[in-house]
């Protein structure tokens, strides 16, 4: 019988355990086995955009990214869940005016910048947002690249699309998993559900991936130095795979997806982490995903930008501290 989610994190308000958060977490090794979980390994879940580096390995290994000369940055951008700050935003369009594309070739929809001064300027202009601001535009524009590397058709998000196709190849072999199924997600893109195993061994052989010569693990592996090489362009300032990365002790790379996921990639450990918050709350994730990275002694507790999410405190309007979130006693 499948396990219920587990109670992972506690906002408390002076004495009181006032809410709580409960969720899944698995970590698998390089051989795909549960080194330890929480609430339910078997749950199916949508990993959301925590999968965008699954996702991007068809790029890497269609010799694509080879063909148009993608840099460390670029295949960072292609995992990216970002702001839509001016740096991004910039490198999207250089990647499309490479391509010979422009905005319009994109199907991730507009979306305001999450860059408070660039929104800031472009609401004071009346300037629309374009599909360049949506934080998975790096994702699509490597869809496009591999689109036309390829020989294939503009509309690369339907599911017998080349694209598509290669990429739910790629999720069912890390994975080890046939996928039971998809959405569509936030940028209109399929997105193939998994189990939350399923998801970690995938972490895990992105993270074992530098040990193995096979085309897609070197393509793995390439993947996973721009993530931790370029922080800045997996996210952005102020979020939580960004200031994570940069505070580990050790390589690692890391991506938030929507509804509560996060997943973990541990290279010197050989260790794949996926966390999912039951109520699809970003707050749990983090808080959960941080005491994951802290109880496996790749980050410190006490660093400030450990300490935002692990265990950020609760401010009231006056900016009183009222409580905080922190881990529940399961992961101690």
């Amino acid at each position: 019988m499948p396990a219920s989610p587990e109670i992972l994190v506690e906002i408390h308000r002076g004495t009181v355990v006032e809410s709580v958060h409960a969720g899944h977490a698995v970590i698998c090794d390089g051989t795909g086995q549960i080194v330890q979980a929480w609430g339910d390994p078997g749950a199916v879940v949508l990993p959301r955009s925590s999968s965008k580096m699954i996702q991007a390995l068809p790029l890497i290994t269609s010799g694509a990214a080879s063909a148009f000369g993608l840099d460390r940055r670029r295949l960072a951008l292609a995992c990216a869940s970002h702001q839509g700050a001016p740096l991004h935003v910039a490198e999207v369009e250089t990647w499309l005016g490479d391509l010979g594309l422009e905005d319009a070739a994109l199907r991730c929809g507009p979306q305001p910048s999450r860059d408070k001064a660039l929104k800031k300027q472009m609401l004071c202009g009346d300037e629309p947002p374009r599909q360049v601001h949506n934080n998975c535009s790096g994702k699509h524009t490597g869809f496009l690249t591999l689109a036309k590397h390829l020989g294939a058709g503009p509309e690369y998000l339907e599911l017998d699309h080349p694209v598509q196709r290669a990429c739910l190849a790629a999720f069912e072999e890390v994975t080890g998993e046939a996928s039971p199924g998809h959405g569509i997600d936030g940028c209109s893109a399929p997105n193939f559900a998994t189990t939350m195993s399923g998801m970690a061994r995938a972490m895990a052989w992105f993270a074992t991936a530098a040990a193995r010569s096979d085309a897609q693990s070197r393509a793995a592996a390439q993947l996973v130095d721009a993530m931790y090489t370029h922080p800045d362009m997996v996210a952005g300032e102020g979020r939580a795979c960004t200031l994570l990365m940069r505070a580990a002790t050790e390589p690692v790379a890391l991506k938030t997806g929507a509804e509560g996921y996060f997943v973990a990639i541990l290279p010197q450990r050989g260790l794949g982490v996926a966390v999912k918050a039951a109520d699809g709350a970003t707050r749990a994730a983090e808080c959960i995903t941080a005491a994951i990275l802290v109880k496996l002694g790749v980050m410190e507790a006490a660093h400030p930008d450990v300490a935002r999410f692990r265990n950020p405190a609760v401010t009231n309007w006056r900016g009183l501290v009222t409580g905080e979130i922190r881990p529940a006693a399961a992961l101690s």
